[in-house]
């Protein structure tokens, strides 16, 4: 084989099927027509002389070469990326570029307020833009370039291409509105058991954290609305009185009484994920010491005493 013919963007859409599975999801994130990837999956096969991927239903399977091949196609375009970006330097003040999170509201609720305020004085000309993609769909996501960052809980363990860092962390309070009733400082849990209560249930396969800590301990809440958005359950709060189980930073920025939980609270993590071909890009460095920054306060939340 001689190695100067070989092109590299064959590379790219090869690493772009075998995450994806599929030869129409890989022409989306790589923003070509599925001509193209058809096009440059011929090309690869006929370079490898095999396969590389069979149609089983309506996902292309990696055959053995392809399984073999994708290691080293993924390091070599990571070394690529280290050294165009080793070459380049990122100023704040005068960038002009948006950064494309993934993340659900309860962690865009704790971060962006944040993080904005620090942007704003360094890099006045840098945007944020943040839109929810299917958690099985974040990590091609990341590989493509569609997004810059995700921000979940434990998620991705099989990815070796997805690097992570824990950036904050954050307990649950029980919330009330000012002068209820019924939440004094501190709460014994038979008098938490007999409130009404809110949830938050934004995805059925993601469960209330709350919720699955209590049915460890054998115990229901008493649970009257279960909201699928966040920002609802303060609004509720201040007009009724209900109450719910909400992270201690995100109360804070309400004028609502809170109090500890009377069990032991879950962590609330929140995991700053991207892919591995930035990890070096000088752009994304940056961004990450800004989160770190923003959020510093919060990672030692789960031991904060009132």
């Amino acid at each position: 084989m001689n190695v100067s013919k070989i092109d590299l963007n064959l590379f790219v859409v090869f690493d772009a099927v075998y995450t994806t599975r599929n030869l129409t999801r890989a022409s989306e994130i790589l923003c070509i027509t599925q001509p193209a990837v058809s096009n440059a999956l011929a090309r690869l096969r006929e370079m490898f002389n095999d396969p590389l991927f069979v149609r089983t239903g309506n996902t292309m399977a990696p055959t053995p070469v392809a399984k073999r091949a994708i290691g080293p196609a993924r390091e070599a375009l990571r070394l690529l990326q280290t050294s165009v970006s080793a070459n380049q330097t990122f100023e704040a003040a005068t960038a002009e570029i948006t950064f494309s999170f993934s993340m659900g509201d309860i962690y865009e609720a704790a971060i962006f307020p944040r993080l904005y305020p620090l942007l704003a004085g360094r890099a006045p000309n840098v945007r944020l833009n943040n839109f929810k993609v299917p958690r099985e769909e974040v990590a091609s996501a990341l590989a493509s370039g569609q997004l810059d960052f995700s921000l979940d809980g434990p998620a991705f363990h099989n990815e070796p291409d997805i690097c992570r860092y824990l950036v904050a962390q954050d307990r649950y309070v029980l919330a009330a509105r000012r002068n209820h009733p019924a939440v004094p400082d501190s709460i014994a849990l038979e008098e938490f058991l007999a409130l009404q209560h809110v949830g938050l249930l934004q995805d059925k396969e993601q469960p209330d954290q709350v919720e699955i800590a209590m049915e460890r301990l054998g115990l229901r809440r008493n649970s009257m609305i279960q909201c699928n958005h966040l920002m609802t359950i303060p609004v509720l709060l201040m007009k009724s009185d209900l109450v719910a189980c909400v992270p201690y930073h995100f109360c804070k920025h309400f004028d609502l009484h809170w109090c500890e939980l009377p069990f032991e609270p879950p962590r609330l993590e929140y995991t700053l994920y991207w892919h591995l071909s930035v990890d070096q890009d000088p752009s994304h460095c940056w961004m990450r010491e800004q989160l770190t920054e923003a959020v510093q306060n919060m990672r030692a939340a789960v031991d904060l005493a009132r």
